[in-house]
């Protein structure tokens, strides 16, 4: 057993919490000595038990990584790793012994690995939801690309139907990527949103991620007349793609919502007037003056999105419980356990950030932009490709 000196740990933390780094310094003691007694079996009895005892006593205590000393961090971490160690070299001994190589080592983690992460971390890590099957129907995914000039409010109107709050600093944003995942009525649904900022200066970037929106929200800014013409040029573009792709001689209605942002200046400031505006995207478009500061009419936007997208209203910021990706998991676990069954627990509408995600490939995108090869007919190999 390797020793600790819960007096040291006080002296060097001098944080106002050393009762909960005593108590977990206290719980790996208990570890180690079941681990010690019980090399190189780390999933005995024992050590699980151990393992339960320490987790539900940390949980008690309501222990956080803020809250542990820098010392009690450094001997949980110093610790796993030699208990590591020693299993490993039991594993060598015994097979040595028995005259058989070396297994393959396993990427399973035990007991004390994950102990470690709960004390460390605060939870165990995220497991990725590419390695579970896939339940969301393809009809139920959507992605939405936001468009306009810079400094109109668009990551502002994004952070509202994120529920990240108005962030009065302003930032550059290159690309950024979300995606949002829901449970409601028993199904599963699935919102990528892409901030396209940063293609204006790349047109075929722009196109692609064109090609592939099925909605799209258009943000300009009422007291700057440049980004109001930029959203024209950039509806029109929409349109022109969108007629492209289907081979379509008339024009294709493309779910569109435009955003007349920033109506909480005053009058004085304003140089777009709304007859401007409805002039320019009366047909096939919804209109609406909002405010990202105060957060007017954003709900509006977000249930028109929603509409114009085939998606239930419920995907609204406040139409839905907001959850964590882990209690979004477990719902979604419950449902196929359930096997077509609704149970109680999924009955109310409930939506989570996935923290991982981040935007396809730019292969990826043309491939679904320009299908299989078997749909193409060979007497048209030589067509102009719909990014150009």
């Amino acid at each position: 057993m390797y020793p600790i000196n819960i007096k040291q740990i006080c002296l060097s933390s001098m944080c106002p919490v050393m009762d909960q780094s005593v108590k977990a310094a206290a719980a790996l003691q208990v570890i180690q000595q079941h681990q010690t007694r019980s090399l190189p079996s780390t999933s005995s009895p024992s050590v699980l038990l151990a393992y339960k005892n320490a987790t539900q006593r940390l949980g008690a205590t309501g222990l956080k990584v803020s809250t542990l000393s820098k010392a009690g961090m450094g001997i949980l971490k110093l610790a796993t790793t030699q208990l590591k160690q020693q299993e490993k070299k039991a594993r060598v001994v015994r097979a040595s012994s028995l005259g058989k190589a070396l297994p393959a080592p396993v990427d399973k983690k035990s007991p004390l690995d994950q102990l470690a992460e709960l004390v460390l971390h605060g939870h165990a890590r995220l497991q990725p939801l590419a390695n579970e099957p896939q339940v969301t129907k393809p009809q139920n995914c959507r992605r939405i690309v936001v468009l306009g000039a810079p400094r109109v409010g668009k990551t502002s109107i994004l952070r509202r139907f994120l529920r990240e709050g108005f962030e009065e600093r302003y930032e550059p944003t290159s690309e950024d990527f979300h995606r949002k995942l829901y449970q409601i009525r028993g199904e599963t649904y699935q919102i990528d949103i892409l901030d396209a900022s940063g293609e204006r200066s790349f047109p075929a970037k722009r196109r692609l991620s064109i090609l592939t929106g099925d909605i799209f929200l258009l943000v300009f800014s009422l007291d700057d007349r440049s980004s109001f013409e930029e959203v024209r040029a950039l509806h029109a573009e929409i349109v022109a793609a969108k007629t492209a792709l289907h081979r379509s001689k008339q024009k294709v209605c493309v779910p569109t919502v435009v955003c007349a942002n920033k109506m909480d200046l005053p009058s004085e400031q304003r140089v777009v007037s709304r007859t401007e505006v409805l002039r320019a995207f009366g047909n096939g478009c919804a209109l609406f003056e909002t405010s990202a500061k105060d957060s007017v009419n954003l709900e509006q936007v977000f249930e028109a999105l929603a509409r114009r997208g085939g998606l239930p209203v419920e995907t609204g910021p406040s139409q839905h419980r907001k959850v964590s990706i882990r209690s979004y998991q477990a719902l979604r676990a419950a449902r196929q356990v359930e096997k077509g069954s609704k149970p109680a627990v999924c009955d109310a509408p409930c939506g989570a950030l996935y923290p991982l995600a981040r935007r396809p490939s730019f292969g990826t995108d043309l491939r679904l932009v320009l299908g299989p090869k078997g749909n193409r007919k060979q007497s048209k190999a030589m067509d102009k490709c719909q990014i150009q």
